[in-house]
């Protein structure tokens, strides 16, 4: 029962999204309706800036931050995956936003942040590094998302429950980009 309530929490959690709601207080149109017609990181530093951006991935992380601590306090560290699964379900569709949310790479790292601390730290090192060559978003954003779920893995011993959930929430992710993935190999 515990676990039920932590993945609706979890799930609840990642429905709020901060693109919407300060697009809202900022008296700007909904970022869902230009360029990707997605609610994340990078549809708002393309309409907004890089400073509502880093406002934007900083509140995405903290509430990550904040899923994850209290997945790590209540439940045992093989299950803890689950609730970034249903952390980032919660972000992709996102029952106060019509269900139509961001792809989720931005909470996956900072949900991961408190696993796996280290391919944290590489993952984003790999995104900079990634774009600064190639130029694409997605591109360094899956690549992340590969060394975050890895590090996971790595940290929760390579349980079962754990790869499980860890393997369906970057393929979760990953799903999440096969529009940018078919427009890129046309």
């Amino acid at each position: 029962m515990k676990l039920a309530v932590l993945l609706a929490g979890a799930y609840l959690a990642g429905s709020v999204n901060f693109s919407v709601l300060l697009f809202r207080i900022l008296g700007r149109e909904d970022p869902r309706r230009q360029f990707s017609g997605n609610a994340g990181v990078t549809n708002v530093y393309r309409q907004a800036g890089l400073l509502w951006a880093a406002v934007v991935l900083l509140l995405d992380i903290g509430r990550a931050l904040g899923v994850c601590w209290v997945a790590l306090h209540m439940l045992a560290l093989d299950v803890v995956p689950l609730m970034g699964l249903a952390f980032i379900i919660g972000n992709r569709y996102p029952c106060f936003h019509q269900f139509r949310g961001g792809k989720g790479v931005a909470g996956y790292l900072g949900f991961t942040a408190l696993i796996s601390p280290i391919s944290t730290g590489i993952s984003a090192l790999l995104w900079v590094v990634v774009y600064g060559i190639v130029r694409i978003p997605f591109i360094a954003s899956l690549l992340m998302t590969a060394v975050l779920g890895l590090g996971t893995v790595i940290a929760c011993g390579f349980r079962t429950e754990a790869v499980v959930g860890t393997v369906a929430t970057v393929l979760f992710i990953f799903n999440n980009h096969r529009q940018n993935c078919a427009a890129f190999f046309r």
